[in-house]
């Protein structure tokens, strides 16, 4: 035998891959047997919650490419089949359109590019259709907030990432549906919101949607902007826009600029005023772990490398990671840990780009202290600390969508999916070019 190690490695891999399966399983089973035809599970009580009161089938929806990916034909199968049969949108219900958008229009449309099944293109098409109106603003950046069945919306106050991660859901489902309204609004939306940049080309925190008046002006790649870092880039490589090419590389750019901060404590991006640049905070949490992946994907490994070390200190500090800390002194600013996907999703990009076993590494990490410390006999469960490890009766649909998701390929066979062939919603739904 040629190559002892590397065959003994892709063995252990497929053992450990097999392993987030049967956890996968294990979260699934528990939503199935305790919250069926609801939104989400609650592990501690074994009941369910609804986001709006009724359900939206939130956790088949968001679980389904997942299962599809793993191989689980037969369970994919008919939880399928039972979406088709039971989901309907014709509810008179507000919703809020970047949820909505990212888990539900994501999923229907990743599953139907799955499995080529139309009912799942129609309901996609159908939810497309109910929150087109959320567009209907003065400057055509979207209300936070639209009802399903009447098209009344709410809240003017935004931000970044509700405005600007649209483009993806709403640009496939135009692809797919040759109806451009769809990309239209929603590419509009991104760029009103990015011609309300600074003069330094850094955006705020919060936005009003019918003014187009900053609300608050700090600056950051955290929770509320994030993932409109990622749609720029990501919109450019499904697409090939060039516009949003162009809005990628300026906004990244200032980004690196005025939120970079190497601190003695490692590399991280933390807040600064969007107009004059000024360093304003150094909070850096679980949402923020997205970024190496970002950076990652567009070709800048150096940086994502560093960054994926910080936050992979920030997990390894308290035994799991802190939804958000203080980089500059290491301790805690809020103990929660809400199961996220973010720095499991980075290790898995740069593990694909770059064959570093480093990031296999972080992964077994990340799969112990995710079944030694969230672990229930009904499914996985949040944590209120990350201290004291006491749990919170909640999981959400982006655990089997995106957590153990991203577990499961960082130690699946290549093969498995092509990251140079697709491109992952901030849902961590696949989206393919396939128009």
């Amino acid at each position: 035998m040629l190559f002892p190690n590397l065959v003994a490695s892709q063995t252990a891999d497929a053992v450990t891959a097999n392993q987030v399966k049967q956890e996968f399983l294990h979260a699934w089973n528990a939503y199935k047997q305790y919250a069926w035809e609801h939104d989400e599970l609650k592990p501690l009580s074994k009941s369910y919650r609804d986001w709006y009161g009724v359900s939206l089938w939130m956790t088949p929806v968001d679980a389904l490419d997942t299962m599809i990916l793993m191989g689980m034909h037969d369970e994919a199968q008919k939880t399928r089949e039972a979406i088709v049969q039971n989901l309907s949108f014709d509810k008179d219900i507000d919703v809020k359109n970047f949820e909505i958008t990212i888990r539900l229009l994501g999923g229907l449309l990743s599953s139907y590019q799955l499995t080529g099944d139309q009912h799942l293109l129609a309901l996609a098409d159908d939810l497309g259709k109910r929150l087109l109106p959320a567009f209907n603003s003065p400057t055509g950046m979207p209300y936070m907030f639209v009802n399903l069945k009447t098209g009344k919306v709410r809240g003017a106050e935004s931000n970044p990432a509700e405005i600007g991660t649209l483009l993806l859901e709403f640009g496939t489902l135009s692809k797919l549906t040759k109806n451009p309204v769809y990309y239209t609004k929603a590419k509009h939306a991104l760029m009103e919101l990015y011609q309300r940049r600074s003069p330094i080309g850094l955006v705020g925190s919060t936005i009003n949607v019918e003014t187009g008046e900053w609300k608050e002006t700090t600056s950051h790649i955290s929770g509320g902007i994030d993932s409109y870092y990622e749609y720029l880039l990501k919109c450019w490589l499904l697409f090939d826009d060039q516009d949003c090419k162009k809005m990628w590389q300026t906004s990244v750019a200032a980004a690196n600029k005025y939120l970079a901060d190497a601190a003695p404590s490692g590399f991280w991006y933390g807040q600064a005023d969007m107009t004059t640049g000024k360093r304003i905070g150094s909070d850096f949490g679980a949402l923020d772990a997205f970024f190496p992946a970002v950076l990652a994907r567009s070709g800048d490994l150096q940086r994502a490398r560093r960054l994926q070390e910080s936050s992979f200190k920030m997990w390894t500090t308290f035994g799991i990671e802190p939804e958000e800390l203080d980089y500059m002194t290491m301790k805690i600013v809020y103990p929660g840990y809400q199961l996220r996907p973010e720095i499991i999703e980075s290790a898995y990009y740069l593990h694909f780009l770059t064959h570093d076993p480093r990031y296999l590494e972080m992964g077994h990490t990340f799969l112990n202290d995710l079944i030694r410390f969230c672990k229930t006999d009904a499914g996985y469960a949040a944590l209120k600390s990350v201290e004291t490890k006491e749990k919170r009766d909640a999981m959400e649909s982006y655990f089997l969508a995106e957590t153990l998701k991203y577990l499961y390929l960082l130690f699946s066979p290549r093969d498995t999916l092509d990251l140079h062939k697709i491109v992952f919603n901030t849902e961590a739904h696949p989206l393919r070019k396939t128009w």
